[in-house]
Order: structure tokens, then sequence, then C-alpha cells
């Protein structure tokens, strides 16, 4: 494959970002504009010369736009083997003129489901004319360049500045395999929403529609993220993805205040200590830290600091080098604190200006601010690849409140009993592998034993060392 010189190019694209300084950089480069609807308006009103899509295909756009570039004069110009010699005929024949470049980005489907929209909308933000330009111009891409993502229209620019109004081989193989991964997500999208949205919601009703939360084909749509310095250890690549559609905010979307890069692991604990942090989202002040994705101490107090006083006695050793969750703001008391051994990173849902200043004389601490805490009770999948495939199940999103709890003891709980007792089963769903907590006056307390002596637990045996993290 040689460069391909861009002659003309077809717009049409949903989000105008960057359309109107895009337009006027092709047509100072001589690249004749062809537009659709919106996106031919928006580029006259960037006074410039534009030519409609109806004028290639001869026919008017009809049916509310639902029909407009699906039409042999669009597709034959951008599928044509420029060097085949029948293809070439072809187009002669039937005065079907080359299209060089693709700029499309599609009906904003994923928005308006996420907006809450009604059905008739959803439907109606399907789009159909978009992806089927964007396949055709991607499988062509030995002459076509294809752009469905404006983040991408300086490289393309650059592109033409540096091969004489053409574009690379690379370029377009690159641009062609995001643009099907586009219209993967796309795709994928759609799927889901007809499989665990409209399936619950239609009027027809779930039976008629033999609705199931485990359909047969699950497809996935991720974006990456950000790219890891390494996995779960030195030797694995890693990176981080996040899905296509807007869900639950976590720790990939907080804002890293400061410090080192977050590595595969960082990420694993943080998320662990924030899941642990949102079950006491709009209750007392708490703290949870996070060693190898164990809660190592949790704790709730009057104050932040006193929480992280009790959270930190109930293993001090497994503390050091740990993560760090809070369900409030984070204070400059308990940042004094926390800045005082030696902690990886610190997730809160802000964090103050006081605090702030304290934590910046350690550069190398991770500070994030995640904004609000994810739902606890939210639904959704757990995944986990095995070898040959994959498992999933449900998130465990159940709870123990004090009217599921049955008393059978001779002697009743004393109100204080009942809810440590709550307070432990919410740590313990936590908690990796076999889970043994003890708590004791809202925080997690070590358990320790001499030989030969029964366990005994409370406030004088917080900071005893011995055991393990899933023991506490």
């Amino acid at each position: 494959m040689a460069d391909k010189t861009i002659k003309r190019a077809l717009l049409s694209v949903s989000d105008k970002s960057g359309l109107a300084d895009l337009g006027k950089a092709l047509a100072a480069r001589g690249v004749e504009l062809v537009s659709t609807g919106g996106t031919a308006k928006a580029l006259r009103e960037a006074g410039l010369d534009v030519r409609d899509v109806s004028e290639l295909t001869g026919f008017p756009e009809m049916m509310d736009g639902r029909v407009k570039t699906l039409h042999p004069t669009v597709h034959g110009g951008l599928l044509a083997l420029r060097d085949n010699d029948e293809h070439v005929a072809a187009m002669n024949e039937h005065s079907i003129g080359a299209i060089d470049l693709v700029v499309v980005n599609l009906y904003p489907f994923e928005a308006t489901v996420a907006k809450g929209a009604d059905r008739a909308e959803i439907i109606e933000n399907i789009d159909i004319g978009g992806p089927s330009m964007v396949r055709s111009a991607a499988k062509n891409h030995g002459f076509v360049t294809i752009m469905t993502d404006a983040a991408d229209y300086a490289e393309l620019l650059e592109e033409l500045d540096a091969n004489d109004g053409a574009t690379s081989d690379a370029f377009r193989i690159r641009m062609a395999g995001k643009a099907y991964a586009r219209t993967a997500a796309y795709d994928a999208a759609i799927a889901n929403w007809f499989a665990f949205g409209d399936a619950f919601t239609n009027p027809l009703g779930a039976e008629a529609l033999k609705a199931t939360p485990f359909v047969d084909t699950m497809p996935l749509a991720l974006k990456r993220s950000d790219t890891l310095r390494y996995g779960e250890n030195p030797h694995q690549q890693a990176a981080v993805y996040v899905p296509q559609s807007a869900g639950a905010a976590g720790v990939p979307q907080a804002e890293q205040l400061q410090g080192k890069a977050l590595s595969y692991n960082n990420l694993n604990d943080a998320d662990a200590a924030l899941e642990l942090a949102a079950e006491f989202a709009g209750s007392d002040p708490a703290v949870v830290i996070v060693k190898h994705a164990n809660p190592c101490g949790v704790a709730q107090g009057s104050s932040l600091v006193e929480a992280w006083d009790a959270a930190l006695k109930c293993d001090s050793v497994s503390a050091f080098g740990g993560i760090v969750a809070v369900n409030t703001e984070l204070d400059g008391a308990t940042a004094e604190q926390i800045a005082s051994i030696f902690t990886e990173v610190i997730i809160a849902p802000k964090v103050s200006a006081e605090a702030r200043e304290i934590f910046a004389k350690k550069k190398n601490l991770r500070v994030l601010e995640c904004g609000a805490l994810p739902d606890p009770r939210r639904g959704g999948f757990m995944m986990k690849t095995i070898a040959g495939g994959m498992l999933l199940q449900m998130r465990d999103n159940g709870a123990v409140l004090p009217h599921d709890l049955k008393v059978v003891t001779k002697r009743a709980p004393t109100q204080q009993e009942l809810k440590d007792c709550l307070f432990a089963w919410t740590v313990a769903r936590h908690v990796k592998s076999n889970a043994i907590v003890y708590a004791k006056d809202g925080a997690t307390v070590r358990h320790w034993c001499r030989p030969n002596e029964p366990a005994r637990f409370g406030p004088d045996c917080r900071d005893q060392s011995g055991g393990s993290g899933r023991n506490l």
C-alpha cells in the first residue's frame, strides 16, 4: 500500500468538537468537503464551502434523516479499490467519485441511555448510516482514511503535512483498527441495553422477552484509561480499563492530587479500601486501612482522627505501607496522624486544603480525591477469568440490617453489642478468604492470646502483634 492523497472528505459527526477547525484546515489544503445535515450547517456557519451528500446521491435526506448516506454513490466511493480496473470502470460508468477521508462519530446512544431517556428516544439514537460508513472506510483502509475520534484530528493534520497531503499506510491501519473498536463498543452498548435495560422495563414484560441476567452472548466494551508500569509482578505488563458506558465511579475516576503513578497493586488495594469505606457513607466518620487487598484496621469514631487512632491500633504493623480510605472529608488533624507513618495511597471523597498542605511534604505519597463514594448496594457483575473461560456472578451487594436479626441466645445482646456485630459483619464481607472479624466499640480489634489461654480482645490488646490480616 502506498500513501494516498486526500482530495475529498465526507464529514458527518454528532459531536461537533473541533469540527470547524478541522474543516478549515482541510479546506486550506485543497480538500473538497462533503457533509450531511447538522454537520454541513456547522461547517457553513464557520464560513466553509460544503457540498451536501444529497448532491452526490441524487436523493434528498429523508425519513427524519434515517436515510441519507445509505447509497451506492457513497459506499461505492468508499469501497472501490482504486488499483482495480473493474472497480474504476464501475465508478466511471455510474459517476461515483472517490471519497478519501471519512470523519464520523456516532449518535450518542450511550449518553442517551445514561440520561434516562425514554425508549423511543433511545431507539432513535441507534446510528445506522454512521457505522456503515465507518466500516466501509475502515475495510478499504488501503485507500481511505477513517477518523472516529476528535482527539486524533491534530495527528491527521500532521500526517497530511508530513506526507504532502496524503496519509501513511501505518496511520490508516491504526485508525481503521480504532474505528472497528468503536463500532464494536457501540454495538455492545446497544446489545447490553436490549439485554439488561429494555428486557426488564419493556411494557411487554420480562417474561415475554425471556429476560435473564446471564445472556447467551455477553459483549464487553472497555476503554483503556492508563498503562501501568507493570502488573502484580515486575515481569507482567498491565493497564487499567474503564467501561465505555457511564457507571459507578471508583478509583480509576478519582483525581490524583499528588504522588507517584499508581501501580497495579495500588489500584487493587485502593479499590478494596474504597469499597469498604463506602459501606459507611453518610454515617459516623470511618477509616479503613488495607494491606494486600485485606482490611487490617477499620473503625468509626466521633471524629476522623479518633477513627484513625482506633483503626491503627488494630494492627499497626500491617498498616505500615498500607492503603487508607475514609468516608468523609479528610481534615488536617487526621492527615497529620496518617503522615506520621509510611503510607502508599490515601483516598477520600474530599481532601481539605490543610490536609493537602501536610501531604505535600511527602512527594511520593499518592493522594486521591474520589468525590461521591460508590453505592455498596449497586447491582452489576463480578468476573474472574479461568483457563478456558470466565466466571460471572452477580455483585455481592447484600447487607445484614437490624430487622434481619433474630435473638436465640439466653442473654439478649445490648444495643452496643448488636451495633458491633453489624459493624463486624460489614467488615467481614470485605475480608478475603475465610473471615474472622472481632469488633468492639465500633472498631476492629486484634485477636491475641497466650498459649493455653482463651482468646481475649478489647482496647488493651488492639496493638498486640501476631495473627494475620484476615484474623482481625
